[in-house]
């Protein structure tokens, strides 16, 4: 069972297979894996007691940075990401980011982003679309037409709330990731300044 691999140079955490969207470009429509590491679908969903260990075995030899991102929604286990984390900070000098499709207010409705402060130093957001029609039709969140919106709050309402202290931790501001996708008939225009008009909202 594959809980962490490599990829491009850093270490990913593959802690669940839940996800409550079916995104049309989805990676695991069309394999088990990424690259040549093994198949990232989990026979179970791993305790923090399983991830530690596998952790702790994995060769960061070069590594420097853990990406919470495999085959699943990393927010779906918010509570445990968050105690791996501690321990990953706690025993090493890598930098952490959660890959996330931003649903978490969805996911984990209880769940304090504040909690994440001087332990999380990026959060990738993905938006996928530049409103809430076509992100519907792109990404296919379980949550409906109201998905979108969520997101928009999370980004910029209570992340920029709650994510000041880890911003300055990192002396960066909000910048726009050049990450956009093309589906159809359903394109993101990369060059407009607004925030719907961006793919993946990164808080550094």
């Amino acid at each position: 069972m594959t809980i962490f691999y490599e990829f491009e140079g850093k270490l990913y955490a593959n802690i669940t297979n839940k996800c409550p969207c079916s995104c049309v470009f989805c990676i695991r429509k069309n394999g088990d894996s990424v690259a040549d590491n093994d198949s990232l679908w989990l026979e179970h969903e791993p305790s923090y007691e399983e991830i530690i260990k596998a952790f702790d075995n994995f060769d960061k030899t070069g590594l420097h940075e853990l990406v919470f991102c495999g085959y699943g929604e990393p927010m779906e286990r918010a509570d445990v990401l968050l105690e791996v984390a501690k321990y990953v900070k706690q025993t090493t000098d890598m930098k952490i980011r959660i890959n996330t499709n931003g649903l978490v207010d969805f996911i984990n409705p209880a769940f304090d982003s504040y909690k994440m402060r001087y332990i999380i130093d990026c959060i990738s957001i993905s938006l996928n679309a530049p409103d809430p029609e076509s992100y519907l039709e792109v990404s296919r969140p379980k949550f409906g037409l109201p998905s979108f919106n969520s997101i928009r709050d999370l980004i910029w309402m209570r992340m920029q709330t709650h994510s000041l202290p880890f911003k300055q931790r990192c002396s960066s501001s909000f910048r726009k990731k050049a990450v956009f996708v093309r589906v159809g008939k359903v394109g993101v225009r990369a060059s407009m300044p607004c925030m719907a008009d961006c793919c993946s909202w990164a808080f550094c």
